[in-house]
């Protein structure tokens, strides 16, 4: 009689651990929001050293809160793919088990609204508005996610303007000035340009998946022209705003990091694929050198 040893497969987890919970959340996805926010606390022109508590609080909730419930919302319904294209991500390797994903993503939505009507109406509304974009993104029956003109619309949405918004009304405790709302919804559609240059590394498997990217839709050379129009057009408009107001010394600022992006954007055009991970190395440093060089200039204003 021959006896035949197997050894078996570790056991899911009844829970998940905490790191594989701050891996599901994804926090180097939450600097973007994060300075954004930073910025609409620069432009508010309010003391810091006043309202040091509700900066905290106002960075844990666009960083933590919104921005890491919508990485648990994406990873929770790209799950079946996923545990084919990476497996070892937390939810597909079992290390967050069960429906843990969506539940963490739930509990994350509570604790952002709970947060965000402690901080008053301004925040509550930006945060309500971030969170319903977060799930609709990721969600069916919309899943924004699968069309490259909504996607990179809504991420731009979430990680410049809303962050902006909110950093100034929870400084202000109220709503924004219109300057500051525009200033905010320009650099929102230049990061629509900066969402859509994430895409072109992923356009084959896109392509295979049915996730129609701007690449996809309209091949990697004029998406990758489309991005850098996107790009620059709204930073146009923030110079003349900026110009307008009086703040020339901003507006030449601003109008010379556009003009380093221009001469980078030559480069990325010459082979998008190529140089896109450059680009947004570069590039995209400068534009959010822009944001707080403009948001420094809504303060003087």
């Amino acid at each position: 009689m021959s006896v035949t040893s197997e050894i078996a497969p570790a056991a899911s987890p009844a829970r998940p651990g905490i790191a594989a919970v701050i891996e599901l959340l994804k926090p180097i996805t939450w600097f973007a929001p994060m300075w954004a926010f930073a910025c609409g606390v620069v432009s508010s022109g309010a003391s810091l050293s006043d309202n040091w508590v509700t900066l905290i609080a106002g960075i844990i909730l666009c960083g933590p809160l919104v921005c890491g419930t919508s990485q648990a919302a994406n990873d929770w319904y790209d799950r079946d793919v996923d545990a084919i294209n990476e497996p070892n991500r937390p939810i597909p390797s079992g290390r967050v088990p069960g429906q843990w994903g969506f539940y963490i993503a739930c509990a994350g939505t509570v604790l952002s609204l709970v947060l965000a009507a402690l901080l008053g109406p301004a925040v509550l509304l930006a945060a309500v508005i971030g969170l319903v974009l977060a799930w609709i993104y990721s969600a069916p029956p919309l899943r924004l996610k699968m069309n490259g003109w909504w996607s990179a619309g809504v991420v731009g949405a979430c990680y410049e303007g809303l962050p902006w918004f909110t950093g100034a009304a929870v400084m202000l405790s109220s709503l924004p000035g219109w300057e500051i709302v525009a200033i905010a919804v320009l650099y929102s559609i230049g990061a629509h340009g900066i969402m859509t240059l994430n895409d072109f590394k992923a356009v084959e498997g896109d392509t295979r998946h049915g996730v129609l990217t701007l690449p996809v839709q309209l091949g990697v050379a004029n998406a990758a022209r489309l991005a850098c129009a996107v790009m620059a057009l709204p930073q146009i408009i923030v110079i003349a705003l900026l110009g307008s107001w009086g703040q020339l010394g901003y507006a030449a600022l601003v109008g010379a990091l556009l003009a380093t992006q221009l001469a980078a954007m030559l480069r990325l055009l010459e082979d998008p694929k190529r140089w896109a991970p450059w680009y947004n190395a570069t590039g995209t440093t400068l534009y959010v050198l822009g944001m707080l060089a403009s948001a420094f200039a809504l303060r003087a204003v």
